[in-house]
């Protein structure tokens, strides 16, 4: 049974940090000590589009996350692919089906045993349902050291409902949250030049109300598409809003 307390924990928290941590420490109570959000809000037919702008949340060692996530590992591992094409959530068993058809790729296969070494061997995936269709959403949850597949399995028939309903709290609440890769932050500058730009104010409208000249407002923008690896000032504004740094209300 889903405890109010921490649902009204989770939504409280005002930084996509705070979240992280009370969804860790509540998930590994469930067994399951390490975990791995990804989401796309740019893939098409052909891509998940750029690694800059996945949202990428982890509490696993950086001996694993660093490979898995910035090295590309994650295109070839099969429960990646299985979010890709599915929404809801499915056990780690499904691995030793296709295990036993041969049906892997070499690739595949190295991931696998890329896994293997690290200890990520049993758990679930949980593939989010989107209503936008360039965004996919997917958490993989990895039961701790000594939990046999079998055991988990036991454990998601018991608990499988809530577990499923906290992280899809947990989905919700870090779309609605400011999400900054680390390598492109938008300054406040940039922030706000963005902002007033999408509530339909001019470049010199803009240079009034923040005191500026035109040209340093011009600046702050071509900095800002810059940032977001973008061609258009509009294009900066969809994928800052996106991203929740712009269009946000103050929390504190």
């Amino acid at each position: 049974m889903i405890d109010p307390a921490t649902i009204n924990r989770l939504l409280d928290a005002a930084t996509i940090e705070e979240l992280w941590d009370i969804h860790t420490r509540t998930m590994a109570g469930y067994g399951f000590d390490r975990l791995l959000y990804g989401c796309t809000q740019y893939r098409t037919a052909h891509s998940l589009g750029s690694p800059d702008d996945f949202i990428v949340l982890t509490n696993h060692a950086p001996d694993y996350a660093e490979p898995f996530v910035n090295e590309g590992l994650y295109f070839h591992a099969p429960m990646v692919r299985w979010s890709l094409e599915n929404d809801g959530a499915c056990s780690w068993s499904l691995l030793d089906a296709r295990f036993a058809a041969d049906d892997f790729t070499r690739e595949e296969r190295a991931v696998i045993e890329f896994n293997r070494r690290h200890g990520v061997t049993a758990g679930y995936s949980i593939s989010f349902r989107s209503l936008r269709p360039r965004m996919k959403a997917a958490i993989a949850l990895t039961a701790r050291p000594g939990l046999s597949q079998a055991e988990v399995d036991d454990l998601w028939r018991r608990d499988g409902a809530t577990i499923l309903a906290l992280n899809s709290v947990v989905h919700r609440c870090i779309l609605s949250l400011p999400y900054e890769s680390p390598r492109r932050p938008l300054t406040d500058r940039q922030r706000e030049v963005l902002g007033w730009v999408g509530d339909g104010k001019t470049v010199q409208d803009i240079a009034v109300l923040m005191g500026l000249t035109p040209a340093t407002v011009e600046k702050h923008l071509r900095l800002a598409r810059r940032a977001l690896s973008v061609e258009t000032t509009a294009q900066a504004i969809l994928k800052a809003a996106f991203q929740n740094q712009i269009f946000i209300l103050d929390r504190g």
